[in-house]
Formats: C-alpha cells, sequence, structure tokens
C-alpha cells in the first residue's frame, strides 16, 4: 500500500481524485484493511495545514485527540480526553471519530457548539453542516463554530458488555440580536439527541421545556444528569 502525505489541500484533491482512500489515525480501518485486504493507495492529512489548526473556534481533522486542549471550549476537550486509552487519543483523529466511529464521541460536543465542516469535494473545499457530513461522508478538513458563552460534558459509567454509555453534553450561545440559547445533545447508544432551546426564562423553565421534548423520554438518572448539568452551565454564563 502506497501511503500518500499531501501538503496542501489541492494535493490532497488529487489524491482523491487518483483513488486514494483516507487513513485517518488507522486506530478503525486498520484491522478492516487487515481482514479485507489493503487498498492500492491511501491518504493521510497530517501534513495539511488545514486539517492541523487548533483554535478557540476551530480544530482540524487530522488533530490527535490528545492534541484537543484548554484552547478548544470546555465540552471538546472533555468529550476528547475521555476517549479510550492515552494510547488511543495519541493516534486517534478528529476526522476519523466523527466520520468514521459508530460510537462518534466527539459528535454531541461538535452539536452543541454548533459546527460547521468544512470539507474537501471534487469541486474543491466546502462548508456545510454536521448532518450532511454523516449522511455523505466526504473527507473531513475541520470543524469550526462560534465560542459559547459556557458549556458542559458528562460520560455516564458503562456496563461490562453493555451499551455504549450516556453522554450528556450542552453549551449555552449569546447570537447576535437574540438572546441566550441553550444547545443540548444527548448520545443514547448510537444515536445522538440535540435540542436547542431559549434559556432567558430560568434554569426551572429550560428544564421543563427539555422535559417536552424527545430528552424527556430518556432514563430518570440520564434526565437527572442532564437537569444538573443545565443548571451548572447556565449559573456559569449568569455569571459572565
Amino acid at each position: 500500500m502506497l501511503l500518500r502525505l499531501p501538503t496542501s489541500v489541492s494535493e490532497a484533491q488529487r489524491c482523491l481524485s487518483e483513488g486514494a482512500i483516507p487513513v485517518g489515525g488507522a486506530t478503525l480501518v486498520w484491522a478492516g484493511w487487515q481482514r479485507d485486504g489493503f487498498p492500492e493507495q491511501a491518504v493521510s492529512l497530517r501534513e495539511v495545514p488545514e486539517a492541523n489548526v487548533v483554535g478557540a473556534e476551530e480544530v482540524g481533522a487530522a488533530v490527535l485527540l490528545h492534541q484537543i486542549d484548554e484552547r478548544v471550549p470546555e465540552v471538546l476537550r472533555r468529550a476528547a480526553a475521555g476517549i479510550g486509552t492515552g494510547a488511543v487519543r495519541r493516534t486517534a483523529t478528529v476526522g476519523g471519530n466523527i466520520v468514521g466511529s459508530t460510537l462518534r464521541c466527539l459528535l454531541p460536543a461538535a452539536l452543541v457548539l454548533g459546527a460547521r465542516a468544512l470539507v474537501l469535494t471534487p469541486e474543491g473545499p466546502v462548508r456545510t453542516d454536521l448532518a450532511e457530513l454523516l449522511a455523505k461522508q466526504p473527507l473531513l478538513l475541520s470543524l469550526h463554530w462560534r465560542t459559547p458563552v459556557a458549556s458542559g460534558y458528562r460520560k455516564l459509567p458503562e456496563s461490562a458488555g453493555g451499551p455504549p454509555p450516556y453522554v450528556v453534553a450542552s453549551a449555552v450561545h449569546a447570537p447576535a440580536g437574540a438572546g441566550l440559547l441553550l444547545r443540548v445533545a444527548v448520545r443514547e447508544g448510537y444515536e445522538v439527541i440535540s435540542e436547542t432551546v431559549p434559556c432567558d426564562t430560568g434554569t426551572e423553565a429550560v428544564r421543563d421545556v427539555l422535559d417536552g421534548t424527545a430528552l424527556g423520554s430518556l432514563p430518570a438518572q440520564v434526565r437527572e444528569v442532564l437537569h444538573e448539568q443545565v443548571g451548572e452551565v447556565l449559573g456559569r454564563a449568569g455569571e459572565r
């Protein structure tokens, strides 16, 4: 297998047009290739600048999970820190987790940040939303968002041999010309439920609104964690 390491977006685009398969951090695809056979050529974005950014409002697809630090919002940092072992986090990439993984541990955080994706298409880089990214699975270059006022994240304990653990993520935003908005996302199994509600009405009112959505059908333990987190992030948002 030939591993190609482009150093620009245009070079990466040429690799894709010539049939190279994205490899990411190889933590997910390698076992499949060992089972089904290796492609003739693969492409990694680890040398492409646009795929290696880490900042207050962006993270590249080639960024390793252990590189996600205090530069990004709390919700994304804590989500990355809770994935796998240290060895996994030193190898796995943002793009591999969001696009290539069935668990998509970073997805709840990306949803509550209101993130949009910069992806590489045959026509060049374009911006799209997360729904289209997951549906069409183009090559992800980076994620972008606006800094939230406050955010929170919690992964509930998992049962040995059981389903994936619940994840609760939330973020408060202050869009221009509007009141505060609360985005909440909960991973249940392999699916993520997300809601966006106004949060200028007080914590109890916001909790009642959320209980009236699909989130209200979650198990009582998960709703309790959600209510607690909503109170925390709204409290921190009110202090700013």
